[in-house]
């Protein structure tokens, strides 16, 4: 298998070469031909082109800033990789992509018999150089199940999620929440330094509290996932009092709590509703209504992937 690889970057870079350390023969394209110079000092084939690149690769894979920079690199009228692709061929994108734009590339490759799938990538520049990293794959199982090794010689957490776009998607999900947690975090932690705590007795207090020592998504499979508030674990009339202390912290040390106070009314519309005695995150039950969607995942499936994942640890270990 002949990989082309254009975009090494920060990220790029370090895929490329796990790459050439898994034995891939790699052609590669960057903006600036520098960026390839230890790729090509390693044995990796230059491409003045992504066109050119194409015609040399089996499997092409690209590592690119963003929506503009992907699209006319597989686009592009004369030069882009979909006019030197040859039918059979495949193309992982693993950039954080606009599913929009990558269900469009895989709707105008497919006319060519090329087969496009996203595959973007979380774990930061530390995760690409050691290869701790998820990657997140949509497209056609059958083509990502012939096709995934070169992207295990990238990633420790290859994942197969849906249809195309479907990687893009988790991706986007990941990333905001990320940043909306750390923005909820920030906006009450300066309170309660504000308010008189030390930073880091605060900080040590807190990761050892109960949110602090789960994962960031685990919780979702308590209530949310599998759409359970009976009986509750914790009532929402007791979270709700929790909060509004909060929230009067802040105005006592005028501090604007702008998504705590969100967080707030969320669980104030759902007292209303009649859910003080259900549990306190029953609260997240409008949110599901406004988006129109209903999420009931069985039990047992929940529980097969937390087992899943125990299980590959302990192997691991």
């Amino acid at each position: 298998m002949r990989i082309g690889f254009i975009g090494l970057g920060t990220m790029g870079a370090s895929f490329a070469t796990n790459l050439q350390k898994a034995g891939y023969e790699l052609v590669v394209h960057d903006i600036s031909r520098q960026a390839a110079q230890r790729h090509m000092e390693a044995g990796a084939v230059w491409a003045e082109t992504p066109k050119e690149l194409a015609a040399q690769s089996d499997v092409v894979l690209t590592s690119l800033p963003g929506p503009p920079e992907i699209e006319q690199v597989a686009l592009g009228s004369e030069d882009g990789l979909i006019a030197g692709m040859k039918p059979g061929s495949v193309y992982f994108d693993l950039s954080t992509n606009s599913p929009t734009l990558i269900r469009r590339i895989h709707d105008l490759m497919a006319e060519k018999q090329i087969s496009v799938l996203d595959a973007p990538v979380s774990g930061g520049p530390k995760g690409a150089a050691s290869g701790k990293l998820a990657i997140w794959v949509g497209g056609d199982k059958a083509v990502f199940d012939q096709n995934r090794a070169p992207l295990d010689a990238m990633g420790d957490q290859v994942r197969y999620i849906g249809p195309i776009g479907s990687g893009a998607i988790a991706k986007l999900v990941h990333n905001s929440a990320g940043y909306a947690m750390q923005c909820a975090l920030v906006e009450i932690f300066t309170t309660g330094v504000k308010a008189g705590v030390e930073p880091l007795a605060l900080w040590e207090a807190i990761r050892q509290g109960a949110r602090g020592r789960l994962r960031s998504f685990d919780s979702l499979a308590d209530n949310f996932l599998i759409n359970k508030y009976d009986p509750p674990n914790f009532a929402l009339k007791l979270a709700h009092k929790d909060i509004s202390l909060a929230a009067e912290l802040g105005r006592d040390m005028g501090v604007p709590l702008r998504l705590i106070n969100m967080t707030l009314a969320e669980m104030t519309e759902a007292l209303h509703r009649g859910w003080g005695h259900r549990d306190s995150r029953s609260f997240l039950l409008l949110q599901q209504e406004r988006a129109g969607v209903e999420i009931a995942v069985e039990p047992e499936r929940v529980q097969a992937v937390l087992e899943a994942e125990k299980q590959a640890a302990k192997d691991k270990a």
